[in-house]
């Protein structure tokens, strides 16, 4: 059974930091590229942060370069998104995707998500 479980989200002042963590299982978690996403009220889901396998190459959305990390932990089955000088434009709903193109099969699962809010 495949399972993302993200956890750390919460309430913050701007320019607090949070830490994301996404737990997973039912699949082979060092195969697959991490991703965060993430969506605030009534817009649409954005990527935020990813990271591949290989050489855990990393890629980040223009509004989080410099303020965000994320990172893996393969023998924990974890990755991490490492939030600093958060602002109220963070607020979103935070999810953990994994994705893997397997031939000509693309395997995408999904987290829950977790609440991130940045208000003072």
């Amino acid at each position: 059974q495949v399972q993302l479980v993200e956890s750390g989200g919460g309430l913050v002042q701007p320019g607090g930091s949070l830490r994301l963590s996404c737990v997973v299982s039912g699949f082979t978690f060092s195969s697959y590229a991490m991703s965060w996403y993430r969506q605030a009220p009534g817009k649409e889901r954005k990527l935020v942060a990813s990271i591949i396998t290989d050489n855990d190459s990393t890629n980040y959305a223009e509004s989080v370069k410099g303020r965000f990390i994320i990172s893996r932990d393969n023998a924990k089955n974890t990755v991490y998104l490492q939030m600093n000088s958060l602002k109220p434009e963070d607020t979103a709903v935070y999810y953990c995707n994994a994705e893997r193109l397997y031939g000509p099969t693309r395997y995408t699962y999904w987290g829950q998500g977790t609440q991130v809010t940045v208000s003072s």
